[in-house]
């Protein structure tokens, strides 16, 4: 009779505890707030892309990235700002939503694409090289509007808005 009840005991206990784990890091998350503005992608075809970025511009918020979001506007994206010149690697922990990466020189210019990021994964994703930007865009978005390598990206945070 003890064995059932205490089994019972430690189920509630570990539940309680899962339970709280998840509000501190839904919490945690909520914290992180990310200012916006507009971007352009000018491809070699000379179309223009518009989009309304979200801003990574600390270490908090480029921890935090997409992580937790279901969902995100077909026009919309988040640029990480890494300050300088830098491989950089990414990976889709706690991200649910599948993205494309486009890592971005210090003038705009893309570098590397990677398209079509698994959610949850934790592959290393890699710029292939120094980089000074990442925008991450929904998955499809890339090849749906023609964005190849070479192609420039203008905005006030990268410092060569029009």
């Amino acid at each position: 009779m003890v064995l059932p009840r205490l089994k019972l005991v430690l189920s509630a206990v570990l539940a309680l505890f899962l339970f709280a784990g998840l509000l501190v890091g839904a919490g945690a998350a909520a914290d992180v707030t990310f200012s916006k503005q507009p971007l352009v992608i000018e491809t070699a075809s000379g179309q223009r892309h518009v989009f309304t970025v979200e801003l990574a511009l600390d270490s908090p918020q480029r921890q935090q990235g997409l992580m937790y979001r279901k969902e995100m506007a077909p026009d919309a994206g988040m640029l990480f700002d890494f300050e300088a010149p830098r491989e950089v690697t990414m990976w889709m922990r706690n991200t649910l939503i599948p993205l494309d990466m486009l890592f971005i020189d210090s003038e705009g210019r893309i570098t590397h694409i990677h398209e079509g990021a698994v959610p949850l994964s934790e592959t290393v994703i890699s710029s292939r090289g120094p980089v000074d930007f990442v925008l991450e865009l929904n998955a499809g978005e890339v090849k749906k509007r023609g964005i190849a390598v070479g192609d420039l990206v203008r905005s006030a945070e990268i410092g060569n808005a029009p």
